[in-house]
């Protein structure tokens, strides 16, 4: 296996992560700014509160979501075991 290969595997795992945890990351971080907007807006400054929805957003992506990124995670190691062979 050449450094090329290595590179080009390494790439394309960051390129898998991103795509998995992209979505997750992205809407976790909008429900976040929008509930600091709010409690800055009513000065209710509580931990539990930025908590919960953000946990139940993760929950409800990961069911949406979980079949595609399962599949995305499978094509990924399906390429790299076939690289093994």
């Amino acid at each position: 296996m050449t450094n090329g290969e290595v590179l080009d595997i390494m790439r394309s795992a960051i390129v898998v992560a991103l795509k998995i945890g992209g979505p997750i990351l992205i809407l976790s971080m909008v429900v976040g700014v929008f509930i600091s907007i709010i409690q800055a807006a009513t000065q209710i400054h509580e931990q539990t509160i930025t908590f919960v929805p953000k946990v139940l957003l993760i929950v409800f992506v990961c069911l949406v979501c979980g079949p595609w990124m399962l599949e995305t995670l499978q094509d990924f190691l399906y390429q790299v075991f076939g690289l093994m062979i």
